[in-house]
């Protein structure tokens, strides 16, 4: 039943006694099954960001409530966020990653109710779309802080960084899916009722995560007999990747650990109590540097996803070429996440790999936010969009699997979680600074943004803010930034403890 291990004697646990260390061939089953759930949540997240300004406009609705419908993962990943980090290290990876998978099914499932004319709401079907948003929304940090702990789990030593480079970097891909086809979509809003050509139908049903709910709330434009079954068999193809990963998390995965560890701190992997390992987290100078540095550049990251489009239009540059930035933000960063991941199993030198790229992904920033303030400097934002993901989302992996190495053994999901809280925290206030700081302009016949406002907004101020807080980020981080690898240590040392100040802060609360 268990064809395919690959026995492999790493060390010794104990004096005197060599403990026998597996993997399982059904890791990567384990693995891919992460991966599409990652994926299709991020599609769900961030569907509407790239024709933001078309949105508003065929909803009738402002920028600020299309913003919502991103920034409502933020809000909700906070407080669910402790349960999460709980639920991964005292009940396990199984439940967590099936609950997640139920939650985002049923999330793309309740969102296409805008579409069914028997349940429409009117001018009001846009709470459907929030509701659904909410599920998913609940479904994100259990998926997100999933990979470390797989990776631990599952993964021997010389793969966990690759392995949490794979499943992290999955949801970028569907943060690069929704950027390239919402876009491709819906060039301009006055071209919405061409749209409903049938021929066009017909090639765009093959298109993978195609979601047009978000153009067409209803069968009152075009073909009106025939718009609303379009609009929802579009968005039973867009919930297929969620739908899949439901039925696979569901049926597929049995076990919460391996029968046999693959690596000597495995078993150590949930030996902390959440709220002991809390307080040891706490009490960690580096780690809170990590948790501030690296979820403030989290935080960054997501407003950069969720904002681009709104950042480029008042310059002139298309939802097309917003989406084209956003996929080179992606794709080149799943190239620097692919290759780091690499260097770092083979090196162990998280430290300097992740201030080197950080300070790349700063330098990067500044050269985007002072280039997106001109017009004509599509060949410019295209490198800059590029280099800023290709150094930043490099740094995502590695620094999951540094937060671990410096909290070790606190969980995986809870220092994992933890960070991602502390990002989302940070993405918030960012977000709503943000848009504060943006200063309406008058009309401007060059510009993309279609809204049916007095003008557009202009987001000098704000882009100039997100360089500067990167750079400064990233010296402090380069500064004060510096840990022991706690867990690489322990295993050196069969599995034990490396710090006695963390074996008594473990202790304390049950003697």
């Amino acid at each position: 039943m268990e064809g395919g291990e690959a026995a492999s004697l790493l060390g010794e646990r104990s004096p005197g006694r060599p403990a026998q260390l597996k993997t399982y061939r059904r890791r990567w089953f384990l693995l891919a099954v992460v991966c599409l759930l990652n994926c299709s949540n991020a599609m769900l997240w961030l569907t509407f960001a790239p024709v933001a300004d078309k949105t508003a406009s065929y909803f009738h609705i402002s920028l600020e409530t299309v913003n919502w419908l991103s920034l409502v993962y933020l809000l909700i990943s906070i407080p669910f966020g402790l349960v999460a980090t709980w639920v991964l290290d005292s009940v396990g990876l199984r439940w967590a990653v099936t609950l997640s998978a139920w939650l985002n099914m049923t999330g793309s499932i309740i969102r296409m109710f805008s579409v069914l004319k028997f349940l429409s709401l009117g001018s009001q079907s846009y709470w459907y779309l929030f509701v659904g948003q909410c599920l998913c929304a609940l479904a994100q940090p259990l998926v997100i802080f999933s990979p470390t702990k797989l990776a631990a789990l599952w993964f021997p030593d010389h793969q966990r960084a690759t392995a949490n480079m794979v499943a992290s970097m999955s949801n970028p891909l569907g943060i690069l899916i929704a950027n390239v086809l919402s876009p491709a979509l819906v060039p301009e809003g006055k071209h919405i009722p061409l749209m409903v050509n049938e021929n066009w139908f017909n090639q765009a049903a093959g298109l993978f995560g195609v979601q047009l709910l978000y153009i067409f709330a209803d069968s009152g434009v075009g073909k009106t007999g025939n718009m609303s079954l379009h609009c929802v068999v579009q968005l039973g193809v867009y919930a297929i990747p969620a739908v899949t990963a439901c039925a696979l998390a569901t049926t597929g995965i049995h076990e919460k650990v391996p029968p046999t560890p693959p690596s000597a701190s495995a078993t150590n992997s949930t030996s902390q109590p959440f709220l002991t390992g809390l307080k040891m987290l706490l009490r960690n100078k580096s780690y809170i540097i990590l948790a501030v540095c690296f979820g403030g550049g989290i935080g960054m990251f997501t407003c950069f996803s969720s904002l681009l489009e709104q950042i480029l239009c008042e310059k002139g540059y298309s939802n097309v070429f917003a989406g084209l930035n956003g996929a080179l933000f992606t794709m080149c960063g799943l190239l620097g996440a692919f290759l780091l991941g690499l260097y770092v199993d083979r090196t162990r030198r998280f430290i300097e790999s992740t201030k080197i790229c950080f300070c790349l992904s700063a330098l990067a920033s500044i050269v985007f936010a002072v280039a997106s303030r001109f017009r004509h400097q599509a060949i410019t934002l295209a490198i800059a969009s590029s280099l800023f993901g290709f150094f930043g989302f490099a740094i995502y992996p590695v620094a999951m699997e540094l937060a671990v190495e410096c909290s070790y053994p606190v969980g995986e999901g809870t220092s994992t979680g933890l960070i991602f809280v502390a990002s989302q925290v940070q993405g918030v206030i960012l977000m709503i600074l943000l848009q504060a700081l943006t200063v309406r302009v008058s009309e401007d016949p060059s510009s993309a943004c279609a809204l049916n406002q007095d003008g557009a907004l202009d987001w000098t101020i704000p882009t100039l803010l997100l360089a500067g807080l990167c750079s400064a980020m990233a010296c402090f981080y380069v500064i004060f930034f510096n840990t022991d690898y706690k867990r690489l240590h322990a295993e050196a040392n069969g599995g034990t403890l490396v710090s006695a100040e963390d074996t008594a802060a473990a202790a304390a609360p049950e003697a």
